[in-house]
């Protein structure tokens, strides 16, 4: 199947499904570029390196893949935040967690434990200026905005469980979610991701899956790199809207969730 990049962006969630059973050829101006397929797992895969579910493959090198409008931007598959030697279960997760660092972060996602890297200064910018924004609007709203360190935990249809740590969240069911513990249990609304070096495939492809397999009903990912923002509404599992913002153009990215949200990339990115 050829499909151009415009269309597997707007689509993205349709097109990882049906590259379980067929290769995807992705095409620019009439060329094509990339191939998104499926990524059976080695035996023999190198320790050091992260399994990429899905591959987009360029000649003879494969890439991760994360498209946007009329072009496609390919990244190096990243080195493994981890050294678990095969799929944790669930349950053996919380006990790695409970036995390790309290400092240390964590994410499970799929059968994979991650061990998060700590972030960049320009991340960390970007997040603080985000969470201001979304503080200011969602004041005296029934929403409220958090960012990580905070574990959300999500189950897929089959019952799998995963945790992850969104670097921004909006929660708008959070005093009937929140357990006798004292930690939320419900799904956020809205998660945003702020790329980083090392988080690019799992941030445009394994999260996205994640998020809008699992009832998240918005999904920004927030580039430092070309300063873009890509806006994703999801609905029954799949991408229904989308748009990505750029500050090279002074663009405003706004919500599809929360109207008259809106966040100017000039105030984002000035740092």
């Amino acid at each position: 199947m050829i499909v151009n990049a415009t269309d597997l962006k707007n689509n993205l969630g349709k097109y990882l499904r049906l590259s379980a059973t067929e290769d995807i050829i992705v095409s620019s101006n009439g060329r094509k570029i990339a191939r998104l397929s499926a990524y059976s797992n080695s035996e023999t895969q190198s320790a050091n390196q992260s399994e990429v579910v899905y591959e987009l493959s360029e000649g003879n090198s494969t890439h991760s893949l994360c498209a946007e409008d009329d072009k496609t931007y390919i990244f190096e598959k990243a080195r493994d935040y981890s050294s678990f030697p095969r799929k944790a279960t669930y349950e053996e997760f919380l006990a790695l967690v409970a036995d390790c660092d309290e400092h240390a972060q964590y994410e499970y996602i799929d059968g994979e434990i991650y061990l998060l890297a700590s972030p960049k200064v320009n991340h960390q910018q970007i997040i603080g200026e985000l969470h201001a924004i979304l503080h200011s609007w969602f004041k005296n709203k029934t929403c409220r905005p958090f960012f990580s360190p905070f574990d959300i935990t999500l189950k897929r249809d089959d019952g799998k469980m995963n945790v992850v740590q969104p670097d921004l969240i909006v929660i708008c069911d959070l005093e009937e979610k929140t357990n006798e513990n004292g930690y939320y249990m419900g799904t956020p609304a809205l998660a945003v991701e702020v790329l980083s070096d090392n988080t690019h495939r799992k941030d445009c492809i394994k999260k996205m899956d994640l998020y809008m397999s699992t009832g998240v009903k918005e999904y920004w990912i927030v580039n430092p790199s070309n300063k873009e923002v890509a806006v994703y509404l999801f609905a029954d599992g799949d991408i229904c809207k989308s748009l990505t913002y750029r500050y090279r153009n002074s663009e405003i990215a706004a919500s599809f969730l929360f109207d008259g949200l809106q966040v100017p990339l000039t105030e984002l990115f000035a740092l």
